[in-house]
């Protein structure tokens, strides 16, 4: 019978054994690994709802109420306010929501008026005019 002797090999200069070219490798890679990890950390996850959009600092004041979401029908319309969802005629708290519209919805309480927008931080503007060289004019051209 043979037996076989497992002999453990000194894992000092073990690194220094591999090539000069292999250690560079492993070492790019390794902190190409770190580096990464560090800039993942600091990209925002584009699938986060609106209303967490809002809780960065974009939108409503601090504690107030904060429009997540519209739903619109021809028979209904529904506002989800800091996640509550009230219908039109409804209650938010002690205001009436009075209007609802694709981008906000308007609560009033008494002679106070509040709009909630949908989407806080866009500024919506009319398009301008086309320019002389546009693809709408060289479009009726043909």
């Amino acid at each position: 019978n043979q037996q076989l002797a497992v002999r453990p090999e000194p894992v000092e200069g073990l690194v220094q054994s591999f090539p000069r070219t292999l250690r560079t490798a492993i070492l790019l890679a390794a902190m190409a690994g770190l580096t990464g990890a560090a800039v993942a950390q600091a990209l925002v996850d584009p699938t986060r709802p609106p209303g967490a959009l809002a809780d960065m600092g974009g939108g409503a004041a601090a504690g107030g109420p904060v429009l997540q979401s519209v739903m619109l029908s021809p028979g209904r319309k529904v506002a989800v306010i800091s996640g509550e969802t009230v219908v039109l005629g409804g209650r938010y708290g002690e205001a009436r929501l009075v209007s609802v519209t694709e981008t906000e919805a308007v609560l009033k309480n008494g002679a106070e008026t509040t709009v909630l927008k949908l989407y806080p931080q866009v500024e919506k503007r009319p398009a301008g005019r086309p320019e002389s060289g546009s693809a709408e004019k060289r479009a009726t051209k043909k």
